[in-house]
């Protein structure tokens, strides 16, 4: 009998065991499921999270892209018009010159052709400084930032590395060269 008893007691270990077992997998499993329901949770609310960063970014690299072609047509407008301004002030120019032609060669009065070029020119430049446009400095010192050498020559009454002759007139453009005067330097 004492056999029996072991037995029933091992059996009754064994179940209790297995019950012991048995809860702790369904708590087990309730666990993970909790955990799996939280993830799945999280997981939801960031591929929303993630669909508007999407799309927020869509925006912005649209918006981006048409300021861009708006700035690029801003720039070739800029480019294509950024001489009107002094080309409509040259028409008084060119019709003056135009005027001075037709009435030379209708009169053959050259001296008025000469006092109405004169007068041109005095226009040109006037228009020509209200742009920012000054006459490059070509006498004194020989300045290669301004001028351009084209000939030398050696002479007593001028000194070494000063301005002989100016061959041609150079330009500034709000004091940048963009003509640098054409010069013959005196070269001992």
């Amino acid at each position: 009998m004492e056999d029996i008893k072991k037995e029933d007691e091992i059996l009754e270990g064994e179940k209790v065991e297995d019950t012991q077992e048995r809860i702790e997998s369904e708590d087990n499993d309730k666990v993970e499921a909790d955990e799996l329901t939280l993830l799945q949770e999280e997981n939801g609310k960031l591929k929303v999270e993630l669909d508007e960063w999407k799309n927020s970014y869509a925006r912005k690299n649209a918006e981006f892209q048409n300021f861009s072609k708006r700035k690029d047509k801003e720039v070739q407008d800029l480019r294509a018009f950024a001489s009107e301004k002094i080309v409509e002030r040259l028409f008084s120019v060119l019709d003056n010159l135009e005027r001075g032609i037709e009435a030379a060669g209708a009169t053959k009065d050259f001296d008025s052709l000469v006092k109405g070029v004169e007068m041109t020119l005095s226009q040109m430049k006037t228009i020509m400084e209200a742009e920012g446009v000054t006459e490059v400095e070509a006498n004194g010192e020989y300045n290669p930032y301004e001028h351009q050498a084209m000939m030398t020559e050696s002479s007593d009454e001028v000194e070494n590395d000063h301005i002989i002759q100016v061959l041609q007139k150079g330009y500034k453009l709000n004091g940048k060269v963009v003509r640098p005067a054409m010069v013959k330097v005196c070269k001992k």
